[in-house]
């Protein structure tokens, strides 16, 4: 390629807030120059063949996301549970212009209403953050409790994840922030946002809700009438999240064909409902580079999700050696493990393996639990790498911990284990699950080997692009940078693809966007 010509092609990527015309060059073939450029004038303006507007990151996605949601970006960061995603991390996501969800699953109410007094006295009740709320099959009691807390607290966005179908609490939160606005339009005080890798669960959120569960949420007094006559005619969900490869629950579907999946179900239930204003549809998984996200917009993503990288971040709830492992990680060192909320429904979800031992041994635990209906069949050798591999106690021991944590917080399956063998090893083994969770969380490094950490494999694919830059180290992991570093390096391949089309022969070492430090550029 000419020198001069590459020298351009360089700068129109780089510089993609500037406008740039598309001229065919004789002996260059088509070389794009930004306006003011020198070379402006020592071209024919006859040979002009396009002209490329400015582009902004905060144009890749949805403007009208941006603009019901107040954000300055279609950027959204993850709720991690269990505090992870920790208050901290949620008001500096918000005053970078992001999104953000706190990660109040798996924490006890009262770390959860701790954290949202917080939220609220730092940003506000307007402010684009939200809470979690992650489905709770085998206890409802604590799925309606945390509802019935955001609602005290004035919460206005909820994450809902891990859902296998609607739930009448989420209903309840969606319908009951539901108003008429003096136009004769709809006002939602309160939004949803699913987190979906099921056709199925998306189109339970895409969909008005059914109207048994409107009827007796009016029985009961949790909506009016008339918020049930509203959200009869409107979806529950404010936005859909699909879920691809990630960290935690997950199915591991690759993004370029759920997203396509979930669009198509989008249309056809707007067309059956005839929608003014269908969900919002975003991109989550997989999300650990520029390219990646660049994507997920290209794959017509009103607003990506990040998670598993703002783990390592320096507002991570997680521990400083639990940041490390993930830091060293690999896009090949995350594996599938039992989850310990649903243990005895097999549901897995996805960890990391490089450095813990978590994962062998909590599925080493699920098979005993299902060839099993006691601790005491076990084979002799099993109950020995139980106790002492795994519990560092006896079964007897953990029994007894185990059985006063539930007596205070789910009695009834304290009794139900009391009396089914079956049941007090599912409920050890659970303990067990949750610890290594925790134990990533406080940094006890002498049971480092048996750290539970989420993850999915953009991590790993994040550590390799931001390699010997301020980005790699602990320190320099800020959850600002980490955002606008991506939608920079995003922007940046979505003008490469833009001259590409135009017919512009771009080198592929033109293309990379080195991360950097990165302050808001203005509008």
């Amino acid at each position: 390629m000419h020198t001069a010509t590459a020298d351009l092609v360089h700068q129109s990527i780089t510089r993609f807030r500037d406008t740039v015309t598309i001229y065919a060059v004789p002996g260059r073939g088509r070389v794009p120059i930004p306006a003011g450029h020198p070379d402006d004038d020592a071209v024919d303006a006859r040979d002009a063949i396009a002209v490329l507007p400015g582009l902004y990151p905060e144009w890749l996605g949805s403007q009208s996301f941006c603009k019901v949601n107040a954000v300055r970006f279609p950027y959204v960061v993850g709720e991690m549970a269990r505090g992870i995603a920790t208050a901290e991390m949620v008001e500096t996501a918000v005053r970078s212009g992001f999104m953000a969800f706190f990660g109040s699953a798996g924490l006890p109410l009262s770390d959860i209403q701790v954290a949202l007094q917080r939220l609220q006295q730092s940003l506000g009740s307007n402010a684009a953050w939200g809470a979690n709320l992650i489905h709770s099959p085998d206890d409802v009691d604590q799925e309606r409790a945390t509802v019935d807390l955001f609602l005290q607290a004035g919460v206005r966005r909820i994450s809902a994840s891990a859902f296998m179908g609607l739930s009448e609490d989420v209903v309840r939160f969606s319908a009951g922030g539901l108003a008429n606005d003096p136009n004769g339009g709809v006002i939602r005080h309160r939004h949803v946002f699913a987190k979906v890798s099921h056709a199925t669960v998306a189109a339970a959120f895409m969909a008005p809700p059914p109207d048994d569960y409107l009827q007796n949420l009016v029985v009961k007094g949790a909506i009016t009438k008339q918020q049930a006559e509203l959200q009869s005619k409107l979806p529950v969900a404010t936005a859909v999240t699909a879920e691809a490869d990630s960290g935690g629950h997950t199915d591991n579907r690759p993004l370029n064909t759920l997203f396509p999946s979930l669009a198509k179900l989008r249309y056809e239930i707007q067309e059956e409902h005839r929608y003014s204003d269908p969900p919002f549809l975003g991109a989550a998984g997989g999300l650990g580079s520029p390219a990646a996200v660049a994507s997920a917009f290209a794959l017509g993503a009103d607003y990506v999700v990040t998670g598993s990288i703002n783990q390592s971040a320096l507002q991570s709830g997680l521990s400083e050696s639990g940041r490390s492992m993930l830091a060293a990680a690999s896009v090949n060192d995350m594996t599938m493990a039992p989850a310990a909320d649903m243990f005895e429904r097999g549901v897995k979800v996805q960890v990391l393996s490089r450095g813990t031992l978590f994962a062998v041994k909590a599925a080493k635990l699920y098979d005993i639990y299902k060839r099993h209906s006691d601790f005491p069949a076990l084979s002799e050798k099993e109950r020995a790498y139980v106790e002492n591999n795994v519990l560092g106690c006896s079964f007897e021991q953990a029994w007894s911990e185990t059985r006063a944590w539930l007596v205070d917080n789910n009695p009834a399956l304290a009794a139900k284990g009391d009396k089914d063998g079956r049941q007090r090893m599912a409920s050890v083994f659970r303990r067990y699950l949750f610890q290594g969770s925790q134990w990533a969380r406080d940094g006890v490094v002498e049971n480092a080997t048996d750290y539970q950490i989420w993850s999915g494999p953009a991590l790993g694919s994040f550590n390799e692009w931001v390699k010997d830059s301020p980005l790699e180290p602990l320190s320099g992991r800020c959850v600002a940078q980490i955002g606008l570093n991506l939608l920079e390096g995003a922007a940046t391949m979505v003008r490469a693809n833009q001259l590409r089309s135009l017919g512009v022969s771009v080198d592929p070492a033109q293309i990379s966007f080195e991360p950097r430090h990165l302050a808001a550029a203005p509008l």
